[in-house]
């Protein structure tokens, strides 16, 4: 098969699309016909060395945890699905080295849901991680029906996912946005706020009384803000920012989840929930993907799609 990879850590310029041998296929794993891979963040983090202290990166690595295929074969104990079946997944292992970045991939069931029939194969992959990690973010804090959330970094790839998913939940979205994005979060149902300096006092004009519950996508300190506003100060959860356990709330670091992939494909065939995608490039150019990534001004999500 045809992969991206590097041979050590660096810049997206040490990636090079080669070939690769085709992935070996576990008793519990199902071998995936990759049609389109999201991209995030942690991919090229990952690239740049900075996930070493806390997971085992082994080269020559190839890049890559969100997927969108059709399963071509299946492991010995793999009874969940058959050959022909369409399939998305964030399929992040205990090791990194063989991601979704290549024509095939070997993906643990535990990893993988059927893909949702509304999503086409580049918004399905742009949903495992970052939809989960919404999900995840909404579930930590406990937001219920009715209650006022606050998403920072609203119009991002996480942030439209935890608007969307909250909107259907029945609870009332406030999103912090840039201008330019203030009509594209109103479209998801959220009310829009300019992020920066004075954050509170605006949250504060459309929501005196101040909110049930904060999601933090950016990090910069939006945790003490968060904080002022918030009713039960523990009711705030980050991906971004090592500090919130300390003060209180809650770090999360998404999971491969079945049922959490499943939930967000019910909504997504609902009607509920759609996946923004904002630019979409072969796989033999994750380099550029990368950088366009590492800028951080992406609306939604950077997909690669498999010739």
């Amino acid at each position: 098969m045809k992969a991206v990879i590097a041979h050590s850590y660096g810049d997206p310029d040490t990636l090079t699309w080669a070939d690769q041998p085709d992935p070996k296929v576990g008793p519990d794993s199902v071998l995936v016909r990759v049609k389109a891979a999201g991209v995030n963040p942690v991919d090229w983090k990952v690239l740049a060395g900075y996930l070493d202290p806390m997971m085992d990166v082994h080269f020559p690595l190839i890049p890559g945890w969100d997927v969108a295929g059709v399963v071509e074969a299946v492991g010995q104990d793999a009874t969940e699905f058959d050959v022909g079946d369409e399939v998305v997944g964030y399929v992040r292992k205990d090791e990194v080295q063989h991601g979704t970045f290549a024509e095939l991939v070997a993906a643990p069931v535990r990893t993988l849901a059927r893909k949702p029939a509304a999503l086409d194969w580049q918004q399905a992959a742009g949903l495992p991680l970052a939809g989960l990690t919404a999900l995840q973010s909404l579930d930590r804090v406990g937001l219920a029906e009715g209650e006022t959330v606050l998403v920072h970094a609203a119009a991002g790839g996480v942030g439209s996912f935890a608007v969307q998913i909250a909107v259907a939940r029945g609870a009332r979205v406030i999103g912090t946005a840039s201008e330019r994005n203030h009509d594209f979060l109103r479209s998801l149902g959220a009310e829009p706020v300019t992020y920066g300096d004075g954050l509170a006092g605006r949250v504060r004009e459309v929501a005196p009384d101040g909110v049930d519950a904060a999601v933090d996508f950016v990090g910069n300190g939006v945790i003490d803000v968060s904080q002022e506003l918030l009713r039960d100060t523990s009711r705030v959860a980050s991906i971004a920012d090592s500090e919130v356990k300390q003060k209180g709330g809650h770090m999360v670091w998404v999971r491969p989840d079945h049922a959490g992939l499943t939930a967000l494909g019910d909504l997504a065939d609902a009607g509920k929930l759609t996946v923004h995608v904002d630019t979409v490039l072969p796989l033999s150019e994750a380099a550029e993907a990368f950088r366009r990534s590492q800028e951080g001004r992406t609306r939604g999500k950077i997909v690669l799609e498999a010739s």
